[in-house]
């Protein structure tokens, strides 16, 4: 059944707020669905299929304004692309899991498959604005109708599905379309992809056309770092300083990337993406962390 919220041709501007997390829209499958552990990203444990004692009974958050103060950064940080909100409204018609029980533990598995597709979903999305992949655009756009079509299946359509097959199949994609990207930067491109770079130094570093894909950067001080062009799939940037860096033009950057970094005014972010609010201004000192976050445990691309 087609989403009445989502443009099925989303295009950055227009339709590609369908494929951002609308909490409004959804019933808190996020608070509910995943686990977490106690880390500098959340104060508690919680296991998956539990809801966060932070949960209201009209699935809000009760501490919203608050997450990072309480020690739930990683809630700042997490997007769900919009999968949320087609799980609640469009696979479940909107029956919620409190009012229908029987489906919650069915929803809650939906949930993490409808995530990686509608993800899929932006990463093909963010391809069809970059110039220089052109040449790609019919293939990702094909392969944008085939993955949106999948995520209006069924419920027993969408645990049957073979995700790692199509992020796969995308994927092979999104390589060929940050290639063209890249290769539009001057000069040697670095290779650092799923690079170790925890705590790195690159203050002021050329990190133009960069393959940084799946790189570690936890920590990384990346202040006034040219990121021009840099292949960031999947880098995890939690903490990673970017005061006055330059990602315009950075290939496949996403908001919760951005979320998880620190920066200030003086940080430049491709146009589709938004300054986070608790980034200080350029040359006030950001607030330092608890502690190093840990690393992901999810595989890189």
């Amino acid at each position: 059944m087609p989403d009445e919220h989502e443009d099925p041709h989303p295009v950055p501007g227009r339709g590609s707020l369908a494929l951002r997390g609308e909490c409004g829209d959804c019933f808190g499958l996020c608070c509910v669905a995943l686990p977490f552990s106690a880390s500098a990203d959340f104060a508690v444990d919680k296991d998956a299929g539990r809801p966060c004692a932070n949960l209201r009974p009209d699935f809000g958050c009760g501490i919203h304004d608050h997450l990072r103060e309480r020690g739930f950064s990683g809630c700042v940080a997490y997007d769900c692309f919009g999968a949320g909100q087609k799980v609640s409204q469009v696979t479940y018609a909107g029956q919620d899991w409190r009012r229908a029980p029987r489906s919650a533990g069915q929803m809650f598995q939906v949930f993490p498959i409808m995530r990686q597709l509608h993800e899929l979903l932006w990463y093909l999305t963010e391809a069809l604005t970059y110039r220089p992949a052109r040449p790609l655009h019919e293939e990702i756009r094909f392969e944008l109708d085939r993955i949106g079509r999948l995520t209006r299946g069924g419920p027993e359509d969408l645990l049957a599905l073979d995700v790692p097959a199509h992020r796969q199949r995308v994927n092979v994609l999104l390589l060929r379309t940050s290639e063209l990207v890249r290769a539009e930067a001057p000069g040697r491109r670095k290779d650092r992809r799923g690079a170790d770079l925890i705590g790195t130094g690159l203050k002021g570093a050329d990190l133009r056309g960069a393959d940084l894909r799946g790189a570690y950067l936890i920590g990384a001080d990346l202040r006034g770092a040219d990121l021009r062009l840099a292949d960031l799939i999947g880098a995890d940037l939690r903490g990673a300083d970017l005061a006055g860096a330059d990602l315009t033009g950075s290939v496949f950057l996403t908001q919760s990337q951005v979320n998880a970094a620190k920066g200030d005014t003086a940080t430049r972010l491709p146009p589709s993406l938004t300054r986070p609010a608790h980034w200080p201004a350029a040359g006030t000192p950001a607030k330092p962390g608890s502690s190093r976050p840990r690393r992901r445990t999810s595989p890189r691309r």
